[in-house]
């Protein structure tokens, strides 16, 4: 499967932000004196239409035209960074997929084994096409992608081949070595692997530790509800892809020591192995 698309972390991380059911402007109070509050607008501001983008990010806590356009800006501004930065994170996925590769892959006979991940680091591939129009938002950009760059690359050095009958034709060959031959595909789920630095719970965690603060100093109150947004459809993106994305194209070659013909025509292969051309993981 290709890296996730953008639309679907999108519509991920609006939904667990919703989920938060946050009416603006916060902390109103309706006024004692509906009196007075009622002769302080014009009945054109009285009565107006929020933003009604789906899921909702924010609910105005009245139709008053101040409320709905605290309403719209919020949304405007939330919705776009989250969009924006989505949009960011998938594009580096879909970057680091076409250029990583599997080495050291250890090879006897059918059964491949061990192995290691190669690819370049997310990190800078994010921070490229990220929302940088705000000190906030440079801000805010730089804490995700530096936190799911270091979660991504501590991830896939756990990943591993378990022992896996890759190469059938190996148990027995008829040759002195083995030609570089493709593996049997097999979905990267099926690799072993530790997630734990990729978890919904542990990225928010590192994102909020970096990200205390706003630029100007105060506490933003919404930065905790973005990074958690953005680390849940990481995360939620990730169990998708890990089951439609196969591993291929892994070469594999090594030698037969007990090749000696005529009397023993084929062997299997002993300490080969195997190195995945980029591109594999598809």
């Amino acid at each position: 499967m290709p890296a996730p698309q953008a639309s679907m972390m999108k519509q991920f991380a609006r939904l667990k932000f919703s989920g938060n059911s946050l009416r603006v402007p916060d902390k109103w109070e309706q006024p004692s004196n509906q009196e007075h509050y009622g002769k302080a607008f014009k009945e054109s501001e009285k009565s107006s239409s929020p933003d009604t983008t789906a899921p909702p990010l924010f609910s105005p806590v009245s139709m008053n035209k101040y409320h709905t356009d605290t309403q719209k800006k919020l949304t405007s501004d939330i919705g776009g960074f989250i969009d924006t930065t989505c949009s960011a994170i998938c594009s580096a996925w879909s970057q680091w997929q076409s250029m990583a590769t599997m080495v050291g892959v250890m090879i006897a006979g059918p059964t491949a084994s061990v192995g290691q991940i190669v690819g370049p680091p997310l990190m800078p591939l994010i921070l490229a096409s990220g929302a940088m129009n705000t000190p906030a938002m440079i801000q805010y950009t730089t804490t995700i992608a530096t936190v799911i760059g270091n979660a991504w690359l501590s991830f896939t050095a756990t990943v591993k081949v378990p022992g896996m009958p890759w190469y059938p034709a190996f148990a027995a060959f008829p040759g002195p070595v083995a030609p570089p031959m493709p593996n049997i595909p097999c979905p990267f789920a099926a690799l072993t692997q530790v997630p734990v630095s990729i978890s919904a719970s542990m990225l928010k965690q590192q994102m909020s530790a970096m990200q205390p603060e706003a630029p100007d100093g105060s506490t933003n109150k919404y930065a905790g509800k973005i990074f958690d947004a953005i680390a849940d459809a990481f995360e939620k993106c990730y169990d998708i892809w890990k089951a439609s994305t196969m591993v291929t194209n892994v070469l594999g070659t090594g030698p037969i020591p007990t090749f000696a013909p005529p009397y023993v025509p084929v062997g299997p292969v002993v300490g080969g192995v195997g190195t995945m051309t980029p591109g594999g993981f598809v």
